[in-house]
């Protein structure tokens, strides 16, 4: 029996040239080398130390920008982005080692890889940094928020990062080995780390310490050693300090004499805005007129104002505190604040919100969701999806009121509303189509896509639609002056950055961070009602508009305008004091 030789039949229809087969047998066994140089058996420990170098070149993009735009001349910076890479591998390696045990610490590795990569996007993409303040934001982002992060340009800088080490992990067999051989191992590995970190810190110094002194943010930026330090720092500190004490401050509360025999109660509401900047409304003098209908109800605008922090969770606790920003920060208990304070005093207090929450401000007073209650008309003018403009907290507001206890309302109402205002990075959804007066703005959450031009339009189109929502506000307001004496005061929590310093969004550390981000509008409007009850001079408050106030000034402001006495007040403090009848 014989066989004969059977010729290949040529390959049709896949575009490809009988001379490419060479090429395509090359790429295959060039596949097989490295497929068969990846499942090479290999200790945990060689596996984190690689693991611990790529990190360093591939998620670090970020500081060695930065570190070339601080250094000058490459023979200035190369020398310290080595000194730079070296510390952070020993970090990563150092860290790394408490876990190089077995193959089944390959999900854990991979998650690290995945945490570099979502981090070196970010800080690429709205150059922000990962410290402390940063993570625990990103712990308290509600899903609307973290919806409008999203985006492919994201997916392909993740996936730019994560596919060759998911590969080599997924490929790479782990050498089994005693338990008291790995221990041996990894401390090893641990020591090693360290005394080559020594070295290259102590060799280095002269260049490193003035550069690490003068660039606090630099440490934030080294990946993923900060972001691992930070959320640790979050996470695991409150779990070794001793619980915090609530302390009471409301003892001695009181109305005052304005209350006495009033024809009117009282109604202020309190508009704490989010993510404006001070210099972008036109009332401050910005060059575009962002502001035309506050303007036309004769407000009043503060123009140097400054925020407690860079973000919502460090500013709104600390705009309600009678401590101000040093007390605040430097506190070991935590205290009652403006609104417990009010609701001491017997008057109706209730706050709404169209953000991600109070950050615990609000927990012991009456409370609710702008979203709650709403109709599918309403939704549907007003929301996408669960994300609603600021104008959704006036729907049913006077069946909101009405809900309060009678005998607080016969005293005054106080309503606080915490607006979606300004916040990123989708800020085309923070305005309705008719207020879209700046064109063409920037239709997506990737900024850096956008030009400046366009980020500065969409931006403005979000200061339109606050401007809208106050105007609309102070019209309601208004329409309750036959049966209160209204008044309105609204403050941003913090500012934004877009595009300067190649910054955008907010949350820079604010020791360092830049004056967009701190600078806010303060704007008030107070009904004839008000001004007569408590004697408020205008001419008066128009020769203030330009002394420097802070966060700490709205505790005390708010007391001394409703006429509520509290030990905590300090009149200093009261921005409105000078201006006020003390009849």
């Amino acid at each position: 029996m014989s066989f004969s030789r059977i010729e290949p039949a040529p390959v049709r229809g896949i575009g490809l040239p009988a001379a490419g087969a060479p090429q395509l047998a090359s790429a295959r066994a060039l596949w097989a080398r490295i497929d068969l140089w990846l499942a090479r058996p290999r200790s945990a420990q060689r596996v984190v130390v690689w693991l611990a170098i790529y990190l360093a070149v591939a998620a670090n993009w970020p500081l060695w920008n930065e570190l070339a735009r601080i250094g000058g001349a490459p023979s200035t910076y190369l020398p310290t982005s080595a000194a730079m890479a070296v510390l952070m591998v020993c970090a990563t390696v150092a860290l790394l080692s408490f876990t190089a045990w077995s193959r089944w610490m390959k999900p854990l590795w991979f998650a690290v890889v995945l945490l570099a990569a979502f981090v070196q996007h970010y800080m690429l993409e709205y150059r922000v940094v990962m410290d402390p303040t940063m993570i625990a934001n990103v712990l308290q982002t509600d899903p609307n928020e973290a919806r409008d992060l999203m985006s492919w340009r994201m997916a392909f800088h993740v996936l730019l990062v994560v596919l060759l080490p998911a590969l080599a992990l997924w490929r790479a067999r782990i050498v089994p080995m005693r338990f008291v051989s790995k221990l041996w191992r990894n401390a090893a590995l641990l020591l090693l780390a360290v005394a080559v970190a020594l070295v290259a810190a102590v060799s280095m110094n002269r260049q490193l310490a003035p550069l690490m002194r003068n660039n606090v943010h630099l440490r934030y930026m080294m990946n993923p050693v900060a972001s691992l330090y930070s959320a640790g720092s979050v996470v695991l500190r409150p779990m070794f300090k001793r619980s915090r004490k609530l302390i009471p401050i409301t003892a001695g509360t009181a109305l005052g004499a304005s209350y006495a025999g009033q024809a009117r109660p009282p109604m202020f509401v309190l508009v704490v805005g989010e993510t404006a900047r001070a210099d972008h409304f036109g009332l401050n003098g910005y060059a575009r007129n962002t502001t035309p209908e506050l303007a036309a109800r004769g407000v009043l605008s503060w123009h140097d104002v400054h925020s407690c922090g860079t973000n919502t969770l460090a500013s709104v606790p600390c705009m309600f505190s009678p401590l101000g920003k040093q007390g605040y920060e430097s506190r070991s208990d935590d205290y009652e604040n403006l609104v417990d304070v009010l609701q001491a005093a017997g008057l109706a207090v209730l706050w709404l919100d169209n953000q991600a929450g109070c950050k615990d401000v609000c927990t012991r007073i009456p409370n609710a969701s702008a979203f709650d209650s709403l109709t599918p008309a309403q939704k549907s003018a007003l929301c996408d999806g669960e994300e609603c403009l600021d104008d959704v907290m006036l729907k049913g507001l006077d069946a909101r009121i009405a809900a309060l206890p009678a005998e607080r309302r016969a005293k005054g109402v106080v309503l606080v509303m915490h607006q979606m205002g300004s916040h990123g990075p989708a800020y085309y959804k923070r305005s309705a189509p008719e207020m879209k007066r700046f064109l063409p703005e920037c239709r997506t959450n990737s900024l850096a896509e956008c030009g400046h031009a366009e980020l500065q339009n969409v931006y403005d189109n979000s200061i339109a639609q606050t401007d809208h929502f106050l105007g609309q506000t102070i019209d309601w307001l208004n329409a309750q002056s036959s049966r209160y004496d209204p008044a309105l005061l609204y403050m941003s929590d913090h500012g934004e950055s877009l595009g300067e310093y190649g910054l955008f969004l907010h949350g820079v550390p604010y020791s360092f961070a830049p004056e967009a981000q701190k600078h806010v509008p303060m704007v008030t409007w107070f009904s004839p009602g008000m001004s007569e009850r408590r004697g408020l001079s205008r001419p008066c408050m128009e020769a203030e508009l330009d002394a420097p106030l802070t966060h700490d000034n709205l505790y005390h402001t708010v007391l001394g305008l409703m006429d509520v006495s509290n030990p905590t007040y300090k009149p200093a403090l009261d921005a409105l004091a000078s201006c006020r009848s003390r009849a």
